[in-house]
């Protein structure tokens, strides 16, 4: 079950997402699902199309099944997820 605790532990895959904070301007303010993951990025798919963002960039608001939004920097998201899932995380 992902809980706000444990997102970060969890596949992102099919998560909604939406970029709060980027040092690009043009990606702020996107949001979509997410489509695919790989060591440096997400992809989400914003109405129709793929946009591809570098996780180090950006924090991500990301909504959980359960309804709850949880605010997630980018940085702890850089590592494979099959990878992060495995690695013990200091509370972010």
């Amino acid at each position: 079950m992902i809980s706000p605790k444990n997102l970060v532990r969890h596949e992102l895959i099919g998560l909604k997402a939406s970029v709060e904070k980027s040092t690009s301007a043009s990606t702020v303010g996107l949001e979509g699902k997410v489509v695919d993951e790989t060591r440096q990025t997400l992809t989400i798919e914003v109405k129709g199309k793929e946009k591809n963002l570098v996780k180090e960039q950006c924090a991500f608001l990301f909504t959980i099944p359960s309804g709850e939004k949880v605010l997630v920097d980018g940085k702890v998201l850089v590592a494979r997820p099959e990878d992060r899932i495995k690695k013990k995380l200091k509370r972010w």
